[in-house]
């Protein structure tokens, strides 16, 4: 994908509500495949889709992708030999020594995106759609399902899901609700009510710790209120926990086993190893690779000197 691809792909990204990192290389020294300007797309499961730029700059990119999808923080790279940059290095700079010099220098700027909530409004009440308009005024994904279609395919376990359906399939909407484990899960309605649906699925089998999870009612309980204020409570109080981080999607990543290049030095994935006198070394780049195994003992001894 060129720089264009990568920014239509992380807009589809958002909008499904996946969590991923931007990378964007903002300067380069010659001469290294990365260009200004070059974008790339981490994901989740580390997989790079773009160009930022070569064998060794590569692996090094994506492990400081998944670490700010961790992390939640943006970060300003400098790729390259320490000694290349001296003074230039700015406050706020991570520095990580690549050893290839055919690399050339990079800075790439990653950028972790936070996923859009996902709200589905199970209902046909007037505050059903209001709820909806409210959530798409603050850029959020916003559904709104009736009761009486609404499935658990619906919704996933990134979903915010609201049951208003008051009086009309509570049960049933419920139920499909539960099933899907969402992020959030509400019950527009007294807790009179809410106590005698929850009974009701439980008494059906539903597991009580996913029942726990659902609030009634659902938002800010003002009492008796407008429909209006109703919906204005409920957005209100999943801005409040989304904002306390108690809706966050776990977006940490498990990191892959990693290696040192004996040829140069990075730290590289342990994937596709040469096994030399009954150990296995892994490689940045073809070329360290094909250094190694023209001469294997010289970076053997030179990794156990140091």
């Amino acid at each position: 994908m060129d720089g264009w691809d990568v920014l239509e792909e992380a807009g589809e990204l958002a909008r499904r509500g996946e969590a991923f990192a931007l990378a964007t290389v903002v300067w380069r020294q010659g001469p290294s495949s990365g260009k200004q300007g070059n974008r790339a797309i981490i994901t989740r499961s580390g997989e790079l889709r773009g160009w930022i730029g070569g064998a060794c700059a590569e692996p090094v990119v994506v492990r400081q992708a998944r670490e700010a999808m961790t992390d939640g923080v943006p970060r300003l790279l400098l790729l390259g030999t320490p000694d290349q940059f001296g003074s230039a290095v700015q406050d706020g700079m991570t520095v990580v020594p690549v050893s290839c010099q055919s690399e050339g220098a990079l800075e790439v700027y990653i950028e972790p995106v936070r996923p859009v909530p996902h709200l589905v409004v199970v209902g046909r009440s007037p505050m059903a759609q209001l709820l909806v308009t409210l959530a798409e005024a603050l850029e959020w994904r916003a559904d709104l399902v009736d009761g009486s279609v609404f499935t658990a395919a619906d919704v996933d376990e990134r979903s915010l899901v609201v049951v208003a359906t008051q009086g009309h399939f509570d049960e049933e909407a419920l139920e499909q609700a539960v099933a899907a484990q969402p992020a959030y899960l509400g019950l527009v309605g007294s807790k009179r009510r809410g106590e005698s649906v929850l009974g009701y699925l439980a008494d059906r089998g539903l597991p009580t710790e996913q029942l726990s999870r659902v609030h009634v009612p659902a938002g800010l309980d003002l009492g008796k209120v407008s429909h209006r204020e109703i919906a204005v409570a409920i957005l209100a109080d999943l801005v409040r926990l989304r904002a306390s981080g108690a809706l966050d999607e776990d977006v940490s990543v498990t990191t892959p086993a990693e290696a040192v290049d004996p040829v140069c030095g990075m730290t590289v994935p342990a994937k596709d190893p040469v096994e030399y006198a009954g150990a296995a070394y892994y490689f940045c780049c073809p070329g360290c690779r094909a250094a190694f195994e023209r001469d294997p003992a010289v970076y053997v001894k030179k990794e156990t000197r140091c």
